[in-house]
């Protein structure tokens, strides 16, 4: 391996930068000639000659100081060509003061000090373009035959990166674009033409007899992403998606790496505006604690936090197997960011405290709670309000005690009227937060949101097990439905409200228009290619303490604006005065509760309840 600078040099750039030598022995000798018509005279040309062993080895010394074979000619591009011009900008500069300072004894007309660096762009720039077009031609023609029709949908920046890197070789070949500009329709991109607006997918398709199309929009609103998946659905085409706007930008995919079109992307949302500048001074340099990180929503908030440059994240759960996860996780994806992985329940006040005490976070996100209605519902509604509520006691008062900026709780919109325990215990959790925010310096933020994608006992994995095995699909009832959003974004809606929060509010995220499960149901059966004829739904009947509808808001609570459209203010009820000491010894007594006793108590602390019956 050859070494420029610091830099690698492969013994296979040697043929290039023998070329670039030969290119600058022709351009001068070129410059000469075309100086002198094509009729060059004896003393002008012996003084070419002398001069060319000067200018060649000088050349090649500028180019290989400005590390011009570091890339590769395959891909050769825009920055390559700037990358040339400084390089023969060099040599233009470096020959001319060169032959001065040693005195070489030759005739140079300055008219040649100028045609010769525009020959060498020329030359050089020239090898590599042709170079490149013909390995493209090449790579392409062996795989032409054998690579799978495709229209593309958009016909943006997001289409152009995906065709030049479809070009380059692999599964596809476009034969066409779709795009409702009416200014785009009949223009060519890199080749390929606009056909027609994306309305036109089902005739353009049975016209080119493709059977499979590419959505490139990510940055287009979702209502239009929405819409051209209906256009594949109608026109029989099986439809990809290029990755997400946030991933291209971050550079961990490229646009040729196309997926099949998912749930999220049918109800997805438009991307979440964050204030980048403010988050920075939340979290970079800080200590950060998120409990329940093995969880689904405590895991992305890590990896969210990870991006802003924490001093360091503590991880806190109770489950060993969720934490070595994340751990591994995080040691591939985010090594640089310092973190520490501590077991414990935060049931136990001692271990709670112990870790506050150890690395005294100016931070906590505190997610870990139980969240699956039914388990809770049945058998376990003490262990419920022992960990969402008395959990949630131990770690806001230690966080308050040891000194801790802010603690965000992460709750749920079943605490709005909760119609079951684990609603009313994150109901009570908020309470307890409330509660000490009248005292202390630390600041208590609360957030409320409603089911996210994929997280744990959501439905869409169930849903995806029923599938896998050929069916039925089993929904509790045709008339149910649930607000949905992403991990990722439920997760930046958290960051930012803990941002916003200035100590006692409850923030209501804008979770859109509520999802029928059956309609999820059969959206997710679209999606695996299969119709309701091959997978069944079958109705079961709603389980114990589930709604038909969940509520963001109660009907006595009033909202108010935030300068974030995803956040809103809830003004909740006001707690009776006296309250908390005899809830605490309540939740707190050694003997375990039945089902039935905490039910009927709930009542007592929540008037709001309506469950139980």
């Amino acid at each position: 391996m050859i070494r420029n600078g610091t830099a690698a040099i492969s013994p296979k750039a040697l043929p290039a930068f023998g070329h670039d030598l030969a290119a600058s022995a022709a351009a001068w000798v070129v410059a000469y000639w075309l100086r002198f018509n094509l009729e060059l005279p004896e003393p002008y040309f012996t003084s070419m000659l002398e001069t060319l062993w000067w200018v060649v080895p000088l050349q090649g010394a500028s180019y290989w100081a400005i590390g011009l074979y570091r890339g590769m000619w395959r891909y050769a591009s825009l920055p390559d060509l700037k990358q040339l011009a400084l390089a023969v900008a060099t040599a233009a500069t470096v020959v001319p003061a060169m032959l001065i300072m040693f005195h070489v004894d030759a005739i140079v007309p300055r008219s040649v000090l100028l045609i010769d660096p525009i020959l060498l762009m020329c030359f050089m720039g020239g090898g590599r373009l042709a170079y490149r077009a013909w390995k493209e031609r090449t790579v392409a023609g062996l795989t032409t035959s054998e690579r799978e029709l495709v229209l593309v949908l958009g016909a943006g920046s997001a289409a152009a990166g995906l065709l030049r890197e479809v070009s380059l070789g692999g599964r596809w070949r476009v034969v066409g674009l779709l795009d409702d500009n009416p200014d785009k329709i009949g223009r060519s991109l890199h080749g390929v033409q606009v056909l027609g607006p994306i309305g036109d997918a089902p005739a353009v398709a049975k016209r080119l007899q493709v059977g499979q199309a590419i959505i490139a929009m990510p940055s287009a609103p979702h209502a239009s992403r929405r819409r051209a998946l209906e256009m594949c659905r109608e026109a029989g085409l099986q439809a990809f998606t290029v990755p997400s706007f946030n991933d291209l930008m971050s550079g961990k995919v490229t646009f040729s790496q196309v997926r099949a079109v998912e749930l999220d992307d049918l109800l997805g949302r438009d991307p979440v505006t964050l204030d980048d500048a403010g988050l920075h001074g939340l979290l970079s340099g800080g200590i950060v604690m998120v409990t329940g990180a093995g969880g689904s929503i405590g895991a992305e908030l890590a990896r969210q936090i990870a991006g802003f440059g924490p001093a360091r994240i503590v991880m806190f759960d109770h489950s060993e197997y969720a934490l070595y996860r994340i751990e591994q996780e995080f040691s591939e994806r985010f090594p640089a960011t310092p973190a520490d992985y501590c077991v414990g329940d935060v049931r136990n006040p001692d271990r709670v405290r112990e870790v506050l005490d150890l690395y005294r976070p100016t931070l906590v996100f505190h997610a870990a709670a139980y969240k699956h209605v039914p388990l809770m519902e049945n058998g376990n509604a003490w262990e419920a309000v022992q960990n969402n509520t008395v959990g949630t006691w131990n770690v806001a008062r230690l966080a308050r005690e040891l000194g801790v900026t802010k603690f965000i709780l992460v709750s749920t919109d079943k605490a709005v009227r909760p119609a079951n325990v684990m609603g009313a215990s994150k109901r009570l959790a908020e309470m307890v937060c409330q509660h000490l925010q009248g005292s202390g310096a630390t600041r208590f933020v609360i957030v409320r949101f409603g089911n996210v994608l994929g997280s744990t006992g959501s439905v869409i994995p169930k849903f995806h097990e029923q599938i896998a095995r050929g069916g039925p699909i089993t929904v509790t009832h045709p008339e149910v439905t649930r607000y949905f959003m992403s991990i990722s974004e439920a997760a930046q809606l958290v960051l930012q409200a803990g941002l916003m929060g200035k100590g006692g509010e409850i923030f209501v995220l804008e979770m859109g228009e509520p999802v029928k499960i059956a309609d999820l149901a059969r959206e997710m059966i679209h999606l695996s290619g299969m119709s309701e004829q091959d997978i069944r739904i079958v109705f079961t009947g709603l389980r114990p303490g589930e709604k038909l509808f969940e509520e963001p808001l109660a009907a006595d609570e009033n909202t108010l604006p935030t300068p974030h459209p995803k956040l809103r203010i809830a003004q909740a009820r006001c707690t009776e005065p006296g309250w908390f000491d005899p809830f605490l010894a309540w939740a707190r007594q050694p003997r375990p509760l039945t089902e039935s006793e905490v039910k009927e108590t709930l009542r007592k602390w929540l008037p709001e309840y309506r469950g139980g019956s």
